[in-house]
């Protein structure tokens, strides 16, 4: 099987023109380098836990390999394809040393999901997804009086949306939850998918005084690569195929807007 070495510049292309259930982005540096930078939306197998359990890599989708600098990405790109694991198999030349592109930092905060089942995930989702609306829709009126602040405007009903979405998942599962309205208007949305409170991302966004589009742009992205991130790595730790689905369509909404962000900067 050949494998094919990419750019940082195709790699960021192929993420978002392929939907998340397609590949599997795979960083197979150690715990500690992935804590200091990783690409949103990687899972972590070091390249000796890989040798080891390659049987946890899925047979039908690509497989996309990085590492620091390129030399065990290759080498777990070239010990996998002579496995036949795969549809296709990427490496990422020159590594993280190359990447230019967004990067999060420490684990994917799935700890706010730990224990619980799926129909409390999916609660736990929607609360998150409440956090965003809340923190967009405070940003779109301190600043209303700029034509920008209608991006987050748009975010705010957005993130609306996304959390109809997790209640269809929910309701999937349990027929018998209340309707949507009256379980979103419960809801506090104190917290945002990063982990970060609801009130100290308010504290600093009312903090920001010069640049104010940009600077505003640049922390709502850090809000959706995080919300990516994390989709994407709860979209493995959960045991049912509904719930991995869920998430899996769920990292890809959030990778929308975090174009719609892109595209917003030019405006500043």
């Amino acid at each position: 099987m050949d494998i094919k070495n990419l750019t940082p510049e195709s790699l960021r292309e192929y993420i978002r023109t392929h939907h998340e259930n397609d590949y599997v982005l795979v960083d197979v540096r150690q715990p500690q380098e992935y804590r200091m930078g990783h690409i949103p939306g990687a899972r972590l197998m070091p390249l000796p836990d890989l040798v080891r359990g390659m049987d946890q890599l899925p047979a039908q989708k690509d497989l996309l390999f990085y590492c620091h600098s390129g030399g065990r990405s290759m080498t777990a790109a070239a010990m996998v394809a002579e496995e036949g694991f795969g549809e296709r198999i990427y490496n990422l030349e020159g590594g993280m040393l190359r990447w230019d592109g967004a990067k999060i930092e420490d684990l994917p905060r799935v700890a706010l999901f730990a224990g619980q089942s799926l129909a409390e995930m999916f609660q736990t989702a929607m609360n998150l997804e409440k956090g965003a609306q809340l923190f967009y829709e405070s940003v779109a009126r301190k600043w209303a009086g700029q034509d920008w602040s209608q991006t987050f405007a748009r975010l705010a009903r957005a993130e609306i949306a996304h959390a109809r979405t997790v209640h269809g998942y929910w309701r999937q599962i349990d027929e018998t939850i209340d309707p949507f309205e009256p379980i979103y208007e419960r809801m506090k949305g104190d917290v945002l998918e990063g982990g970060l409170a609801l009130d100290e991302a308010l504290k600093r966004a009312s903090g920001v005084k010069k640049d104010a589009c940009l600077r505003l742009i640049e922390m709502a992205l850090q809000i959706e690569y995080a919300a990516f991130d994390l989709y994407r790595s709860l979209a493995d730790e959960v045991n049912t195929e509904e719930g991995r689905q869920a998430f899996l369509g769920l990292s890809h909404a959030e990778k929308a807007h975090m174009e719609a962000l892109i595209g917003a900067i030019e405006a500043c």
